[in-house]
């Protein structure tokens, strides 16, 4: 059984959902018991972080051996005296560059204490993927807490405590136990913002390895799908590749380490901070390949007659080999998520804006060249739709076999054929057994390893991805 309660959404966002997962196909090819229990099972599954953390090694450094001893010997410092200082790191067999580290949990049995302290719900979430607290993330904490005590964490999911509040009585979720390194008088009464850990977690729920400012060149901490994501996008050493919603810069720098440093990776974003993010990552892993621009991709590509041979955007047709369209998107396949406060407006607004810039993308692509499209979602009116629409917009474009497959195929619901749902990938938290994804110590043995990576492979974020091939010239549109 799963130990926090299913994701909360507004139920106008439910009953939407529900009927995304139980569509007229897959009514008639599962039946609605089924699908009603898959839908449930994802609800359950997004409040819960993946079986595992998915670092990915910056193999134009160093090598993945060398950073698993280094990070093995970290983990173990971090981790002494618990009762899983061991945590055997695993290599994904598949993915060369990606090294797998168990998320131990959920940790029932743990004592709660008198003092509570309340976190929002972002900071709670960061709790349960092996972060401290950091103060900025504390809302509340009891009138008597001075530096030193212990304390329980819990975070408020549905952000109703107050800030500065001496308790707090309503729904709120344990996520572990810790030492303040403040009092609360230090946490409320500076005249300026606090930065710095707060908490520092001694017993978490869920036991994972901070990875704040460790060895930042030689690895990036990313999900899995989105590591596969750069590696069915295919990038060759030479090529100029554009990533057009880049921010923070994780496939950014990805891209670049597989070309292995050598050609031209241009990551436009229009979020300015992002675009800082990027150059900072790239700085940090010690890539020269990457050109940031802070720029709407919306508006990427150079109206006839205008371009006057820039080094950035906009561009003219036909200018990358490769392109990367990591859409903005609604973001509901992100994990540990307990709740959502998104209206069914918020929710269902993106399509509009993944068209046009899916529209740019096409047409910056040149001949042959290879077109991924993904998101961080889990509906099909932002995944399995938008490649419909795609196929029938764009002749020129045909989808194409990924390499890695590690997720499923896409999901019925948008009328396209069997075939075309095996070139898709979606990464379905909903497709695990349950008592399969709590990892305990004694799952970490050497005889384990085949089991724990396809749990690694299926115990994910909800993520989307589709390759397609531009087989002519597209009319400009």
């Amino acid at each position: 059984m799963l130990m926090f309660p299913k994701i909360h959404l507004k139920p106008e966002v439910e009953t939407y959902l529900r009927s995304v997962f139980k569509n007229k196909e897959l009514l008639t090819s599962l039946g609605s018991e089924v699908c009603d229990v898959k839908f449930e099972a994802l609800l359950r599954r997004l409040s819960h972080p993946p079986a595992f953390s998915s670092v990915r090694v910056n193999t134009s450094l160093v090598s993945v051996d060398h950073v698993k001893k280094l990070l093995t010997e970290e983990i173990r410092k971090e981790c002494k005296g618990c009762p899983v200082e061991d945590i055997r790191i695993l290599e994904h067999p598949r993915i060369p560059d990606v090294i797998l580290i168990p998320n131990i949990g959920p940790r029932e049995n743990l004592q709660r204490h008198s003092f509570e302290v309340i976190v929002g719900a972002q900071c709670g979430n960061a709790v349960l993927r092996g972060a401290h607290v950091f103060i900025p993330g504390i809302v509340s904490a009891p009138k008597l807490m001075k530096a030193g005590d212990v304390v329980s964490v819990y975070s408020d999911v549905h952000g109703e405590c107050k800030r500065g509040a001496k308790e707090y009585k309503g729904i709120k979720v344990f996520v572990g136990n810790g030492i303040a390194e403040l009092s609360r008088k230090e946490i409320f009464s500076s005249n300026c913002t606090l930065r710095g850990v707060g908490i520092r977690m001694t017993e978490p729920v869920y036991v994972s390895p901070s990875f704040d400012n460790l060895m930042n060149s030689f690895l990036f901490l990313q999900n899995l799908p989105s590591v596969v994501a750069s590696h069915v996008l295919g990038p060759k050493p030479g090529e100029r590749i554009l990533d057009m919603c880049a921010g923070p810069g994780g496939k950014t720098t990805h891209i670049a380490a597989l070309m292995n440093d050598k050609g031209e990776v241009i990551a436009i974003d229009k979020i300015a901070n992002k675009v800082k993010k990027i150059k900072q990552n790239a700085e940090n892993l010690q890539l020269k390949c990457t050109k940031v621009f802070c720029y709407d991709g919306t508006k990427a590509l150079a109206k006839e007659g205008i371009w006057h041979e820039q080094e950035g955007p906009p561009f003219p047709p036909d200018s990358f080999d490769r392109v990367l369209l990591d859409a903005p998107c609604s973001g509901l396949g992100q994990r540990p998520n307990m709740a959502c406060d998104w209206s069914l407006k918020e929710i269902t607004s993106y399509q509009p804006l993944q068209r046009m810039l899916f529209k740019v993308a096409v047409n910056l692509l040149k001949p042959g060249g290879v077109l991924v499209y993904s998101t961080c979602t889990i509906t099909l009116a932002e995944n399995e739709e938008q490649v419909a629409w795609a196929l029938s917009t764009f002749p020129c474009l045909q989808l194409h076999q990924q390499e890695p497959h590690l997720g499923d195929e896409g999901m019925m619901g948008v009328g396209l054929s069997e075939n075309q749902l095996k070139l898709l990938q979606r990464f379905n938290p909903s497709s695990i057994i349950v008592k399969d994804t709590i990892v305990s110590s004694a799952d970490l043995d050497f005889g384990q390893t085949t089991h724990l990576i396809n749990l690694a492979n299926k115990d994910t974020i909800g993520f989307f991805i589709a390759k397609f091939i531009k087989v002519q010239d597209a009319q400009q549109l």
